[in-house]
Parts: structure tokens; sequence; C-alpha cells
């Protein structure tokens, strides 16, 4: 017959072990579920940079048209370096400001080019040269791509958060330094209908 002691010292190394055992797989699942979000904002980059690639070439094109508005084709020019100058890290996504800044850049950047591309209705010579129209398709379809990485990139988000929150991962998580991250969330203002005038 087993001492009470025995059983004891036995049931207590298994509660470890079975803890150790929950505690490596929820840290793990915490690991995989970071690099989601950090493959998918990747994704979100390379959407951006690809944007960002190829306003160059739209701005070249539109200068070649003549008399074009030059505040436009520096509006736009300005933007992208903004946009371009603030990148953001895995350690970073954590920081709402962080990605309120680069959205905002990024938000600024698509807004001129919007305008742009408004102004160009008024060029029907430059709206005819196929290099125009495959600019703008690629930028459209651009555009695209950064809604849906976005949308990607906050269910990662979501799925992590969720993660980081539920007991008894939350405990992993705070000690060992998970922290929530940050979503995108929606331009101030777009949550009104734009105005349409007709002149």
């Amino acid at each position: 017959m087993r001492s009470k002691g025995t059983l004891i010292a036995v049931f207590v190394i298994l509660v470890v072990a079975f803890g150790g055992c929950a505690g490596c797989g929820a840290y793990n699942g915490l690991v995989a579920s970071d690099e989601g979000v950090i493959q998918a904002w990747a994704n979100v980059e390379t959407q951006y940079q690809r944007r960002s690639d190829l306003i160059p070439n739209l701005v070249s094109t539109v200068q070649g048209a003549a008399d074009f508005e030059a505040g436009t084709l520096e509006a736009v020019t300005s933007a992208r370096a903004r946009a371009t100058s603030i990148t953001l890290q895995a350690g970073d996504l954590s920081d709402p400001e962080r990605l309120r800044a680069f959205t905002e850049a990024q938000g600024s950047l698509g807004s001129a080019l919007g305008r742009l591309l408004a102004v160009s209705e008024n060029y029907p010579d430059l709206r005819a040269t196929e290099a125009f129209r495959d600019l703008q398709a690629q930028l459209e379809g651009t555009e695209n791509r950064i809604n849906q990485a976005r949308r990607d990139y906050n269910a990662a988000v979501a799925s992590f958060n969720t993660s980081v929150r539920r007991f008894p991962t939350s405990i992993v998580a705070s000690l060992t330094g998970f922290e929530r991250r940050a979503s995108f969330e929606a331009d101030p203002g777009s949550d009104k209908a734009p105005v349409v005038e007709f002149n």
C-alpha cells in the first residue's frame, strides 16, 4: 500500500506536467497566431509598396500632358514621400498611434491620387494614351488588393487578440509578453456619405 505522501507527490507531478504541456500548447498557439499577423502585415505593406512603385510612372506620364496642374502633381509626390517615410515593424503593430500615423499617411496618398485622376478628366488627350489607361487600371487593381490585404490583416489581428484574451491562454500571453495588436480602423468621417454636387 502506497503512503499518502507518495500519492500526493504523484498527483502534484501530474498536475505540474499537465499544466506545463497546456502552457507549451498555449504558447505555441500564440506564436503561430502572431506569425499570422506578421505575415498579414507583410502582405499589406507589399500592396502599399506596389502602389508607391506605380506613382513615379503615373507622374511622369501625366507630366507629359501640356499644362497639367503642377500643384496636383506636387501633392501626389509629397504625399508619396510622406507615406514611404513611415514604416512599421512587427513590434509597432501593438501601438495604435503608430498604425494610425501610417494609415493617415497612406490615406493622404490615396486622396492625392484620387485628385490626380479626377483632374485628369479635364485632359482627354492624356486619358486617351495607352500608358495612362494601363497605369490607371493597375492603380485601381492595387487599391482593391490593398483593401483585401487590410481585411485579411484585421482578421488575423482579431484571431490573435482573441487568443491573447482567452483564458487560460491569457495567462501564458501575459507571462511571455504577447500583447494585443492594433487593427485598421475606418478613416474619420468615412461613416458619412459624401455629398455629390452637380454643377
